[in-house]
């Protein structure tokens, strides 16, 4: 090889070094997280106990494709976005 052709490899190195650290630390594990969001939200189900990302906790009574319905006391019923929801209390126990 050439020695042009090395400074070259030499200069780009950096960027592909770069490139597979954002990569691995930021890109990969933002999309792992994603789908776990995504599959909990699909998840869903009447009768689940869940928490909301405002830390309200109570037990779902309806569900349809935009809302979540929570029963949080007896007779106490609120509606939530779905993507409001942030996980199970099962998980949390």
């Amino acid at each position: 090889m050439s020695e042009q052709t090395l400074q070259m490899l030499h200069m780009a190195a950096p960027i592909v070094l770069m490139g597979a650290l954002f990569y691995f630390m930021i890109w990969r594990p933002q999309r792992k997280e994603q789908n776990a969001r995504q599959e909990l939200l699909n998840g869903l189900k009447k009768g689940d106990e869940i928490f909301t990302i405002g830390g309200m906790c109570g037990k779902i009574v309806e569900l349809t494709e935009k809302t979540v319905v929570l029963e949080v006391a007896e007779g106490v019923k609120v509606t939530y976005l779905r993507t409001a929801v942030s996980g199970r209390q099962s998980a949390v126990k």
